[in-house]
């Protein structure tokens, strides 16, 4: 029998040097952004009326959805909050809460502006939907929350797109499209995962 060959090894003894090196050159040529802060004198803390004000006017302009970790539904504005029976309402309800249609005081906010290619039109820049979930939350029950709010905006905007351009909003020119984004922003906000009760 012959004898076995020894597989020669590897020479790694240089290996440290050269990431050591590497390091070092990283470190030199990448360049770090830092935050530079802006000298500010806070106002006064307001009044408590002021502060209750304040707070109204925000509250008004959110609508929370709550999905909690046994999949139930909340939709809460200012004025009401109920467990809905079907992911098919957030669509409505979404689409009547960034319109305010009637200028309800329990709403959003509505401001009139002259937009670009649009004219004069009343819309709800403040308004924001948040969507918050528990941490048992079912992923299929959150997505498809999420695909009913998004759906709200689109048919706002294919209904803005008919009825200033005579178009579907995916046929719009890119000028139009901006245009009607800046009428119908989306303003969807996601809070960190909660613990919610199981609805009663």
């Amino acid at each position: 029998m012959g004898k076995k060959r020894k597989v020669p090894q590897l020479n790694s003894s240089s290996t440290a040097d050269i990431s050591f090196i590497l390091l070092i050159f990283f470190l030199i040529t990448t360049s770090m952004d830092t935050d530079q802060g802006l000298p500010r004198t806070l106002p006064k803390p307001p009044e408590d009326e002021q502060k209750n004000d304040e707070m109204k006017v925000k509250e008004r302009n959110i609508l929370n959805i709550w999905i909690n970790k046994d999949n139930y539904i909340m939709i809460k504005t200012l004025s009401n909050d109920e467990f809905i029976k079907s992911v098919d309402e957030i669509t409505d309800r979404a689409k009547a809460f960034i319109l305010n249609e009637k200028n309800d005081p329990n709403l959003p906010e509505v401001v009139e502006k002259d937009f670009e290619l649009i004219g004069r039109q009343r819309y709800t820049p403040y308004h924001v939907i948040s969507v918050q979930t528990d941490r048992g939350t079912d992923y299929g029950v959150y997505f498809q929350v999420q695909d009913a709010v998004v759906k709200a905006y689109n048919e706002l905007r294919d209904d803005l797109a008919k009825k200033k351009f005579n178009c579907k909003f995916a046929q719009c020119t890119e000028k139009q499209a901006d245009a009607i984004k800046e009428v119908i922003p989306y303003r969807i906000s996601e809070a960190e995962p909660k613990r919610y009760g199981k609805a009663e």
